[in-house]
C-alpha cells in the first residue's frame, strides 16, 4: 500500500519540484515503485521528465474535470520504477470550474484509493500556493515534506503553511503529518546558509532531515534537458544528495 507525500511550501524557488521529482527518481532507482502526480499548473515536473503537451491525453486537469479515470491519467516513464501523471496550464482555472462540486477537496484524495496497492509511495507536487490544489493533495497524504530554501527569507510563509496543515488534520485529513522540512539550495560558503540551518534546526529540531541539498548546477541544469539528475549526471552532488535523501525517507518509513 503507498505511503503518500506532498511536498509543499507556499513560497516558490525552494526546490519543491526539484525535489518531488528526483526523490521519485532515486526512490525508483533504490527498486521502490513510485507515482510522480504534478499537481501545479505551470507543468516543471512533467516537462523535467521530457514529457511534452503533445504526448498527454489525459492528466490532472481531466481528473478533476471528471472526464476519465486515474489509471487513463497515467504515463509510464523512462526513469526506472517511476510513473507520472502529467499537468497542463489549463489547471489554473480549476479553482473556479469545481466550485459548485460538494467533494471538491476529496477529488483527488477518492482517485488515488484506487491505484494505492499498485506503488510504494506517491509523491504529489504541490503549487506554491495554499488553494485548493494544494488542500486536495493536503487531503490525499499521509505526510508532507516541506523543503526549506538555506537564504534569509527562508523561515517567511512557514507558519501559514503550517497552519494550513493544521486546518487540514482538524478538517479533513486527521492522519496527516510532517515528514520532515528538507533544507535545499545550501552553499557551505555561506554565513548565511549555516546560520539558516542553524535557525531551523533550533526551532524544528528532529523534524529536520539529515540530509541536506546543496546548491548544484546540475540539479539546474537538468530539468532544461528533460531528465532527473541521475539521468542527466549520476555523479554529481545533487544526485549523490537526492540518494541519501531517499534512503534516508525509506529508512523513516
Amino acid at each position: 500500500m503507498a505511503k503518500v507525500i506532498a511536498i509543499s511550501n507556499q513560497k516558490g524557488g525552494v526546490g519543491k519540484t526539484t525535489t518531488a521529482v528526483n526523490l521519485s527518481s532515486c526512490l525508483g532507482i533504490l527498486e521502490k515503485k513510485v507515482l510522480l502526480v504534478d499537481l501545479d499548473p505551470q507543468a516543471n515536473a512533467t516537462s523535467s521528465l521530457g514529457i511534452e503537451d503533445e504526448m498527454i491525453k489525459n492528466g490532472i486537469y481531466q481528473l478533476f474535470e471528471k472526464s476519465c479515470s486515474i489509471t487513463d491519467c497515467i504515463i509510464e516513464n523512462k526513469i526506472i520504477n517511476v510513473d507520472i501523471i502529467p499537468s497542463h496550464i489549463d489547471l489554473v482555472g480549476i479553482e473556479i470550474e469545481s466550485i459548485d462540486l460538494i467533494d471538491r477537496e476529496y477529488i483527488l484524495m477518492n482517485a488515488i484509493e484506487n491505484i494505492k496497492k499498485k506503488y510504494d509511495y506517491i509523491i504529489i507536487d504541490c503549487p506554491p500556493s495554499l488553494g485548493l490544489l494544494t488542500i486536495n493533495a493536503l487531503t490525499a497524504s499521509n505526510s508532507v515534506i516541506i523543503p526549506i530554501q538555506c537564504e534569509y527569507f527562508a523561515l517567511e510563509g512557514l507558519g501559514k503553511l503550517l497552519n494550513t496543515i493544521k486546518g487540514i488534520q482538524k478538517i479533513h485529513n486527521k492522519k496527516l503529518s510532517i515528514e520532515g522540512l528538507v533544507l535545499t539550495m545550501y552553499d557551505s560558503r555561506l554565513n548565511l546558509s549555516n546560520q539558516v540551518i542553524k535557525e531551523v534546526k533550533l526551532h524544528f529540531d528532529e523534524m529536520v532531515f539529515k540530509t541536506i541539498i546543496h546548491r548544484n548546477v546540475k540539479l539546474g541544469e537538468a530539468p532544461s534537458y528533460g531528465e532527473s539528475i541521475l539521468e542527466y549526471d549520476v555523479n554529481s552532488t545533487g544526485a549523490n544528495n537526492y540518494l541519501n535523501l531517499a534512503r534516508e525517507l525509506i529508512l523513516n518509513n
